[in-house]
């Protein structure tokens, strides 16, 4: 007898079995297979993704049974710093394997439940939904408006969740013992500081499979407060907007959510970097914001933060001293302009667009000029792409000046945007800006956006 959905819905939200789906097989298959697909790095015990399925084949229903009878002893996280662009570092947490696996499964059967309760403005790490979706939320909001800006900073906050609080939130909903007892061992599970264990005593690791969603079940105590105080806000992770209507307005949310965020949550807010400030003063999700005078509204385009790190990018992908072949260039050239695109194409892009596909294409050119090494070499290479031969004698003989030969006209024509097409080369203006925003699956992406992260500041 096939169940109902009303059926179905009603046996997820029972929270006081939940241990038994988490443990059921078609559950375990999907984790197992998500944590290959995410692939990831080793944790303490040095075991890779790809052993994973032998490891489980042997041991696989003494972790079940381990985790009915509450032995389960999860393994601590080993401790990863990434150095950030502009200062400090962020903690990762790499779990192992195994945990990474169990995390998952508690994962899959908690996500659902708490689906129901997530507020409609939280976007991270959340099934069908995206930055880009609470970009275009913020940009209705300041349309209509709500133009002063309440941009809040947590301070570390994936290294600062207080346990106890968040159990206690965790308690309201989850009735099954042995789910709140595995999951708290994870909180506490400890961390791996080259090869010296440290206690977590407050905290969720950023890398952990469980991580995303105990820290949406915190902020959406924040959620709450806010939609009980009557605010417009769009919330990323932790990264959390409001937007008022003035000044006065948005002084007064400062206070008061960063009163309750420090005294209700115990997270810490970061003043020096949270403020108040117009849309054109805002960098949220690596967008920027300004007003379009013609269409009399609010628009959205990359943030110079965010340009600047596609340059860096597109530089080392194209630097004559990287010993790779052209063709290897172009390749990992596309990946960072599809990847660029994808995020930031319901902004305001073509001009810029214009501007980098011209910069790439420059610098192809140098990379091209250099691998013909010889003036003889150039020669020739130049008149089979259609160069006078005096022309290209010229050229050829014109010195070391790489930048200088590849800015002439003639190398324009020789190795010309249509060229760099047949050879490979995606361009940024070859782009549909009419299509609608593309929904990935957070659970597909999170290790993704993890290293997302890693590099941003």
């Amino acid at each position: 007898m096939v169940k109902s959905s009303e059926t179905e819905r009603k046996e997820r939200m029972d929270t006081s079995s939940l241990m038994e789906q988490i443990l059921s097989g078609d559950n375990l298959n999907r984790a197992y297979l998500q944590v290959v697909r995410n692939k990831g790095a080793e944790g303490v015990d040095g075991m890779k993704y790809t052993e994973l399925k032998e490891y489980l084949a042997k041991n696989g229903e003494i972790i079940k049974e381990q985790l009915r009878m509450r032995k389960y002893k999860p393994q601590p996280v080993r401790r990863v710093e990434i150095p950030k662009p502009e200062g400090g570092v962020r903690n990762l947490g790499v779990p192992t394997v195994t945990d990474r696996f169990i995390q998952q499964a508690i994962a899959q059967v908690l996500t659902p439940i708490y689906e129901e309760q997530f507020h409609d403005h939280s976007y991270g790490f959340r099934p069908n939904r995206c930055a880009q979706q609470a970009i275009l939320t913020a940009l209705d909001m300041m349309n209509e408006g709500n133009d002063w800006i309440v941009d809040i900073d947590l301070e570390k906050f994936f290294d600062t969740v207080n346990h106890d609080k968040l159990m206690t939130i965790i308690g309201r909903t989850i009735k099954d013992g042995d789910v709140i007892s595995i999951v708290r061992k994870y909180l506490v599970s400890g961390i791996m500081i080259d090869d010296e264990y440290e206690d977590s005593i407050v905290g969720t690791p950023q890398g952990g499979n469980l991580s995303p969603l105990l820290a949406n079940i915190m902020l959406n105590e924040l959620d709450k407060e806010m939609e009980k105080r009557g605010l417009n806000f769009v919330r990323y992770a932790d990264d959390c907007i409001i937007m008022v209507g003035s000044e006065m307005s948005a002084n007064r949310v400062m206070r008061n959510i960063s009163r309750f965020i420090e005294e209700k949550l115990g997270l810490k807010v970061n003043m020096t970097k949270s403020k108040v400030d117009r849309p054109q003063g805002l960098k949220y999700l690596g967008f920027g914001f300004y007003f379009d005078s013609r269409a009399h509204q609010f628009k959205a385009k990359p943030h110079a933060k965010s340009v600047a790190k596609f340059k860096k990018r597109m530089k080392e992908f194209t630097s004559r001293s990287w010993g790779v072949s052209n063709s290897y260039k172009v390749e990992k050239l596309n990946q960072l302009i599809r990847g660029w695109i994808n995020y930031f194409e319901i902004g305001s892009i073509k001009t810029l667009c214009k501007e980098l596909d011209a910069r790439i294409r420059y610098r192809l050119r140098m990379c091209i000029w250099k691998q013909w090494k010889t003036p003889q070499n150039r020669i020739k290479n130049l008149m089979k792409l259609g160069v006078d031969k005096d022309i290209a004698w010229i050229t050829a003989y014109t010195g070391s000046r790489i930048a200088y030969v590849c800015q002439r006209r003639v190398m324009n024509f020789a190795i010309n945007k249509e060229r760099l097409t047949r050879f490979g080369l995606l361009g940024l203006m070859a782009i549909d800006y009419k299509k609608p925003v593309k929904v990935i699956s957070e659970d597909e992406k999170f290790m993704k956006q993890i290293e997302k992260w890693a590099v941003e500041e």
